[in-house]
């Protein structure tokens, strides 16, 4: 068992994955009926892309009627999930384009409705949205109860700030920042910090709504188009406009620890990091599958978008054994293989994200379950990890608080001395 200290933050990074964030949502249930807490009582910093903002951004929206506690429990987004998954992702929907592409029969289509499914996102926004707008409601991004960090790609990097500086022989700027040209996309982490480092943080949130943040996470490429949407910058007042798709794109645990979170960790505290997983579904490929499915073979959910799945795993699989060496026991992962290693076993969880049938979702509370078994020293360790920090936090408030009352009452004294 790790031993506590004082000086610790804790932080939460939930996977992307589409329908299976049911996966995480059925352990943060299970975590929060062992320890009788929320979530949001026991982490510091929650972060995640797509789906894992999903469940991020849910479980630390304030209740209406009791602003300083959480609105949801982690159950709450179990039915969450099995009530919105089929509004989300109706059946067949996008299957039908998946069969253009090896259909040999295409030229019979009519061209409009060829056109019409490559220019529209294969599935209506509109239902995610509704559903997101329905969990948040106007919550904004500041009004976070804890760290909050929801990461999104702007495709439109022409909002980028410029820096001018002079080329190597002076003759004319070179439009660069930071020595990094102003042109195309870049990763954006839309964030709340609430750990109170650096001092200045707190200050630089930008004024957004959870609706746009997380729906520009969600916007996974092939399955929803890009959401615009505008942030403004309450230190300058400035306004940027942003076309972000799905945050997967280049985030995951490593680069997230890397990128987001070390730089609000104070140096003298240990950090916990927790990673709660949608399944592994990262496939070798023989190299006679990769040369036989050519161009269009190599993008084609049919194959399991294997080029794509190789984008989203690559940085992960570079940069994971270091990762997992600098953190040491202070790195908890609860995640398993979504791939059938052998036959006859049970029956495991769709690998693509937009199954929402009752079968599938009988499926994933199985998986989860199985996590939950096959890592039950480890989820022990960790459930009494984070009920020690909560109760370090209280511990430190009622301090705060008798400091507080107690610089009150000598200052009063000391003013009556002087009257």
């Amino acid at each position: 068992m790790i031993p506590h200290t004082d000086n610790t933050t804790i932080a939460l990074f939930n996977n992307g994955g589409g329908m299976r964030g049911l996966v995480p949502a059925h352990i943060m249930a299970r975590i929060e009926e062992v320890t009788g807490l929320r979530m949001a009582d026991m982490v510091d910093i929650f972060t995640g892309p797509s789906t894992g903002a999903i469940l991020n951004a849910a479980m630390v929206v304030p209740h209406p009627e009791h602003p300083g506690r959480p609105k949801y429990r982690a159950r709450h987004l179990v039915k969450f999930y099995e009530r919105e998954g089929q509004n989300i992702f109706p059946s067949d929907r996008f299957r039908e384009f998946r069969g253009i592409v090896h259909d040999f029969n295409n030229r019979t289509l009519k061209l409009s409705r060829l056109k019409w499914l490559f220019r529209h996102g294969h599935y209506d926004p509109a239902h995610l949205g509704a559903a997101l707008r329905a969990l948040y409601g106007e919550t904004r991004l500041s009004d976070s109860l804890q760290t909050l960090i929801i990461p999104t790609y702007n495709i439109d990097g022409a909002q980028i700030g410029i820096a001018e500086e002079k080329d190597e022989t002076g003759d004319s700027p070179a439009r660069t920042k930071n020595n990094l040209i102003d042109k195309g996309g870049y990763a954006v982490w839309l964030k709340n910090v609430r750990t109170g480092f650096p001092g200045d943080a707190a200050a630089q949130t930008p004024d957004v709504s959870l609706y746009d943040a997380v729906m520009a996470s969600c916007a996974a490429p092939t399955y929803f188009p890009c959401h615009h949407f505008n942030a403004r910058n309450p230190a300058t007042g400035d306004t940027t406009h942003y076309s972000g798709i799905d945050g997967v794109i280049f985030d995951n645990p490593c680069i997230s620890y890397q990128g987001a979170i070390r730089r609000h960790v104070p140096e003298h505290h240990r950090l916990i990091m927790i990673i709660l997983g949608t399944g592994h579904t990262n496939r070798s490929i023989r190299k006679e599958d990769w040369n036989r499915f050519g161009a269009l073979g190599i993008v084609d959910p049919v194959n399991d978008l294997p080029l794509i799945n190789i984008f989203f795993h690559a940085s992960e699989s570079a940069l994971m054994e270091s990762f997992t060496e600098e953190m040491g026991e202070n790195l908890f992962v609860l995640n398993k293989s979504m791939i059938q290693q052998s036959s006859g076993g049970p029956a495991l969880p769709n690998l693509q994200i937009d199954d929402a049938s009752p079968e599938n979702l009988k499926n994933m509370r199985s998986f989860a379950q199985a996590i939950l078994e096959e890592n039950q020293s480890r989820f022990d360790d960790m459930c009494h990890l984070l009920v020690s920090h909560r109760d370090r936090k209280e511990d430190e408030q009622r301090r705060s608080k008798k400091t507080g009352a107690l610089r009150y009452f000598i200052s009063f004294l000391n003013k009556a001395k002087k009257q």
